[in-house]
């Protein structure tokens, strides 16, 4: 979680700084020694003895990484798989889940931030089951939920090779060449892959998610507080949710149940 990673993070803040315009931000040997100060806190924190001691720093290292984030402008996988590391080992689910969301938005084929993003939500408090169709669609289309964008690209392209390959053969020694069988399979393939990125592409687009990340909230039925809530038991931090509506000081938001509910917007942060 720390060692090498952070110093594959430090190699490549430090390029970016080199390469990014003067007014992105903080200037770039700022940027770096707040990140080294961070990577330092980060270390202190995971072998102090007293708990106590190791929560100041493990705050100290999240302040200083938030600013590289903020202020810097800088925003990569890594960068955010550390914040989130660190909000964890701090004891906050909600914004550790949020981080690991917005590292795996970046680059959701690296298996530490899935792994990482797993345990974590195994903590939270909500148990929001997903309905038994998604499931079954989940099951029966799993390269489609499986995958990623990246991999999808890359079995496309391999398949449609392939395919072109067999049509050449077919061409040139016939259809009674053993060429029909794999690219008949390897054209279904394509098309499943193609379909999958299509689809998966224009979801993202317009999708926007979130979490919860304080220790609890009413779900009200509502844009307010009047209005009757939506569940017997409030939300705990690292729910996640889809944003159906946006109002003054209020998320629509939608659990992967489908079940909906409207919330104060300073209880969730967006991915």
């Amino acid at each position: 979680m720390t060692g090498k990673k952070l110093t594959i993070i430090s190699i490549a803040l430090f390029l970016f700084c080199l390469i990014r315009p003067a007014d992105a931000g903080m200037p770039k040997d700022q940027a770096y020694s707040l990140f080294s100060q961070a990577n330092q806190s980060f270390r202190e924190a995971n072998s102090a003895r007293n708990p106590e001691q190791a929560e100041k720093l493990y705050e100290k290292a999240i302040l200083a990484f938030e600013r590289i984030v903020n202020e810097g402008r800088i925003k990569n996988a890594k960068l955010y798989y550390n914040l989130a590391n660190a909000y964890f080992l701090k004891g906050n689910i909600g914004k550790a889940i949020l981080n690991y969301r917005r590292a795996e938005k970046l680059d959701n084929s690296d298996a530490n931030i899935q792994k990482n993003l797993t345990f974590a939500r195994s903590k939270r408090i909500d148990k929001v089951v997903i309905k038994t169709e998604k499931r079954v669609l989940q099951t029966l289309f799993f390269w489609h939920y499986d995958f990623s964008i990246k991999a999808k690209f890359l079995f496309t392209c391999i398949f449609f090779g392939i395919v072109c390959i067999c049509v050449a053969g077919i061409i040139w020694f016939g259809r009674s060449a053993p060429w029909m069988v794999p690219a008949v399979i390897c054209a279904i393939l394509t098309t499943c892959f193609l379909i999958s990125l299509v689809l998966e592409s224009g979801t993202k687009a317009g999708r926007i998610c979130g979490v919860i990340t304080i220790k609890e909230v009413v779900a009200h039925q509502g844009d307010g507080q009047n209005y009757a809530p939506s569940f017997k038991e409030p939300l705990h931090e690292g729910t996640e949710f889809d944003l159906l509506e946006s109002r003054p000081g209020w998320f629509h938001i939608e659990l992967s149940d489908n079940s909906d509910a409207w919330i104060p917007q300073i209880s969730a942060d967006l991915i």
